[in-house]
């Protein structure tokens, strides 16, 4: 059964679509930007300060939800420039430790919003996790 789910850990969609949805155990994102949840702006700042507060970001969320990082099976990371990509990896392992899930890293023209990270993740919850109720 798919699950819509809303937190105010994440930036509100600049668009028709969902937060997160739920489904047979799986999170799936929406597409992540460096969004202030205040403003509705992109957090001004390089590669590195975006990659950031969009894993903060993240992370909160997740908690909400009763997983982690660690529950991140997949991730799917969009960058307007590949000058970047040392920067974005560099706050991305830290967030990872050795829990790495799997990725792709697709340079791109351009994101919403001019900003120079995006990420796409899915988070997958164990049947030994407690499920959440609809939200």
């Amino acid at each position: 059964m798919k699950k819509q789910r809303s937190t105010d850990k994440l930036p509100k969609p600049v668009g028709p679509y969902s937060q997160m949805i739920e489904c047979s155990g799986f999170l799936f994102f929406s597409g992540q930007i460096a969004l202030d949840h205040l403003t509705g702006d992109v957090v001004q700042g390089d590669a590195a300060l975006q990659t950031e507060a969009i894993l903060t970001s993240v992370r909160n969320a997740l908690t909400e939800q009763k997983l982690t990082l660690e529950d991140i099976i997949k991730v799917t990371a969009y960058l307007v420039d590949s000058k970047d990509f040392t920067a974005f990896n560099t706050v991305y392992a830290r967030y990872f430790n050795e829990n790495l899930p799997v990725r792709t890293t697709v340079f791109v023209n351009a994101l919403p919003k001019n900003a120079k990270v995006e990420l796409d993740i899915i988070a997958y919850r164990s049947p030994h996790q407690p499920s959440l109720p609809n939200s």
